[in-house]
């Protein structure tokens, strides 16, 4: 009785954390999968059966495209600075400098604060009479309309999320930088090698995995980003801040266009997968590789 009973232990611990997936994550995806065949325009209670028609109204949309073309550029913006600055402060932070844990503080502090809270002070720092502005006056700089220009809203919102994310990203970086052999640092500096090639040649082979990893994260957090666009700029102007997130909380919650916004958490996904395993792939196979 033992035997058996110690045989399933490892089971019911993690039998919790699999009711929890079920629940949360299993049984809502396949409930999207399923909601995308329906079409609930004209009745949200008794939703008529269309086949692939929402997939093939999300793929002739140009609204649909462009939103895809925002997500794409927030991606491409946002994660090689949340990549390589984060690298660079914990290399820097690494060092045995005084006062090192007031700079840690420092500079992990917006990730303690809310991201609302956070978007709502820049807000007001991007106003059209806000601090930046005025700043900028001051070097007799003409004003930016940093939330209602079409060319310049969507940046604006990716520099809260940089700000935001660079002392999470360090904290990463920081725990892998204590796994890296102190001798081999020793071995580069007696063969005089300066600070830059010590970490081309030492941290940066070490660290390839948790660049990827670093990599793979930032990459979904920004192709889900949501908040910062509901705060900060509602999609706008002209459609020029919306990523698809938003787009989906806009057709499912404020259109109550179900079918639609299923469908279009389903492409979500499929380029999120994707994006995963190109960023895995490509890390594992580069890991010892500069």
């Amino acid at each position: 009785m033992y035997r058996y009973y110690k045989k399933y232990v490892p089971y019911l611990f993690i039998l919790p954390a699999a009711v929890i997936l079920i629940l949360f994550f299993f049984i809502p995806f396949f409930e999207t999968i399923v909601l995308s065949f329906f079409d609930y325009n004209s009745n949200i209670y008794h939703p008529v059966f269309v086949s692939l028609r929402n997939y093939t109204s999300l793929l002739t949309s140009p609204v649909f495209y462009k939103v895809l073309l925002n997500t794409f550029i927030y991606l491409m913006v946002a994660v090689p600075f949340l990549v390589v600055i984060p690298l660079i402060v914990a290399i820097m932070i690494n060092q045995k400098i005084r006062g090192i844990t007031l700079y840690k503080i420092l500079i992990y502090l917006p990730v303690i604060v809310s991201i609302v809270v956070a978007a709502i002070a820049f807000k007001w720092l991007y106003a059209q009479q806000g601090v930046l502005n005025y700043a900028m006056s001051v070097f007799h700089i003409n004003p930016v309309s940093w939330l209602t220009d079409p060319n310049v809203a969507l940046y604006s919102v990716i520099i809260v999320t940089i700000w935001k994310g660079i002392g999470y990203y360090m904290m990463i970086y920081l725990s892998a930088l204590m796994s890296v052999p102190k001798d081999l640092y020793e071995a580069c500096e007696v063969d005089g090698a300066n600070p830059v090639v010590k970490h081309l040649t030492v941290t940066l082979p070490h660290l390839m995995p948790t660049i990827g990893l670093v990599t793979t994260i930032s990459s979904i957090s920004a192709m889900k980003v949501f908040v910062e666009i509901y705060v900060m700029t509602k999609g706008g102007p002209l459609d020029s801040s919306k990523t698809i997130v938003y787009y989906i909380y806009e057709r499912a919650f404020e259109n109550l266009d179900l079918g639609i916004a299923s469908a279009a958490s389903v492409i979500l996904l499929v380029i999120v997968l994707a994006l995963s395993v190109i960023n895995f792939v490509f890390f594992e196979n580069k890991q010892y590789q500069l």
